[in-house]
């Protein structure tokens, strides 16, 4: 039975991803990922693939490839102008982040190869202070660490499969207070969990130039389980609360050619299926009568699509030069936006680069700049904190730097 620690709590722990993807994922999770603005799965070919395309990893040099990774990133403040009252005017805190990122590829046993990988495919934080928002989402943040082992098998030389299990670490804090809109009512709540699910790939090479790729990462449902301290008018109390909300499932369809002998262009889409993403069914334990966090909240989500390009060019023999762009849809129709998600359409630009200091080791730095379309939400609802008016400003940008060894 899915059940929910608060009317926007769980909403609130998904927002964080908002200004890096639509919805609340972080595609980027190694330097050539960020620099081709998340269309690395064709051609995926350092430690990475183990991640992004682990059937790619059969036809990477038979050793072991080892790659570090860390991105900074930043999420503008976003803009918010009710078009009922200047008073409910708002800002969000800008927010920094620092996430690391482990892959690694063994060599060919019997033509099988093993790969892991540790990301945070989700997470961040989103804050509001002033008075309006605040009401709804004063401070949450929720941190999600996967690990993913992998292992593939070729086929021939042209066709190679993958798959692997998804292991999901997740640990969420959620605060809001109506107190300055005059209104006792406050909550604040910490949960985590661990849950499971897989991932599969397969790849196909109908000539040397040319790579197929096809990759599907499951829904997870994430069960947070913990206690929520509430000021229901003045009454403050410890409850139980539970939660079940999905990690959508993912699949991307993706080409990569090598239009030169020193550049390959590749083509991506993915979709997200966000339309698992129905309501959120709340419950406390003990149940209080009138208590407004308790009621479900429909959400009605919508499967969203992203079209990425990513561009390697290979300027020297030690120098990779890439280029990426990419259009993200968001998946939060009109009538279910709020502070705790403000999404919207993105547009993505990239740059970076990889430099072999040896035949052993790369180094890598890329950018990425993520631009979040203004919406302007005039729907009347009847929740007691919506938003009636336009977001604007909402952006990121990312720097990663990595290291591949082989050895």
């Amino acid at each position: 039975m899915k059940k929910a620690i608060s009317v926007l709590a769980l909403s609130s722990i998904f927002i964080a991803g908002s200004a890096m993807a639509s919805g609340y994922r972080i595609p980027e999770q190694s330097v050539d990922s960020t620099a081709k603005a998340g269309a690395n799965v064709a051609s995926a070919q350092r430690g990475d693939a183990a991640y992004f395309n682990p059937a790619n990893m059969s036809w990477m040099a038979d050793s072991w490839h080892t790659e570090v990774d860390a991105t900074y990133i930043y999420l503008s403040p976003v803009d918010y102008e009710d078009s009922r009252s200047a008073r409910f005017n708002a800002e969000s805190e800008d927010e920094h982040f620092l996430l690391p990122q482990l892959h690694m590829v063994s060599p060919s046993f019997g033509g099988a190869r093993i790969g892991l990988s540790i990301v945070e495919p989700y997470g961040l934080s989103k804050r509001w202070k002033d008075a309006y928002p605040k009401a709804a989402a004063e401070e949450f943040s929720l941190a999600v660490i996967e690990v993913n082992p992998t292992v593939s098998y070729s086929f021939a030389k042209m066709v190679s499969v993958a798959g692997g299990v998804r292991m999901l670490y997740a640990d969420a804090t959620v605060k809001s207070d109506a107190s300055g809109l005059g209104r006792p009512l406050s909550r604040e709540m910490e949960g985590d969990t661990v849950e499971w699910g897989w991932n599969a790939a397969v790849s196909v090479k109908p000539m040397d130039k040319l790579n197929l790729a096809a990759t599907y990462r499951s829904n997870v449902d994430l069960d947070f389980e913990d206690k929520a301290k509430l000021n229901l008018l003045g009454n403050r109390m410890t409850l139980d609360a539970e939660v079940s909300v999905p990690a959508p499932a993912v699949f991307a369809l993706s080409a990569a050619y090598d239009v030169l002998e020193n550049l390959n262009v590749e083509l991506t889409w993915d979709r997200t299926f966000w339309s698992q993403y129905e309501d959120l069914d709340f419950n406390f334990s003990p149940a209080i009568p009138g208590n407004p966090y308790e009621p479900a909240v429909p959400k009605d989500w919508e499967d969203s699509d992203a079209f990425r390009i990513g561009i390697t060019y290979g300027v020297t023999k030690s120098l990779d030069l890439m280029l990426g762009f990419a259009y993200d849809e968001n998946p939060v129709p009109d009538d279910k936006i709020n502070f705790e998600l403000p999404d919207s359409d993105a547009w993505i630009y990239s740059i970076g680069a990889q430099y072999k200091v040896s035949d052993k080791m790369d180094i890598g730095v890329a950018m990425l700049y993520d631009y979040k379309e203004s919406r302007k939400v005039e729907v009347v609802r009847a929740d007691s904190v919506y938003p009636y008016g336009e977001f604007t400003d909402a952006s990121a940008i990312l720097v990663t730097v990595g290291m591949n060894y082989r050895f």
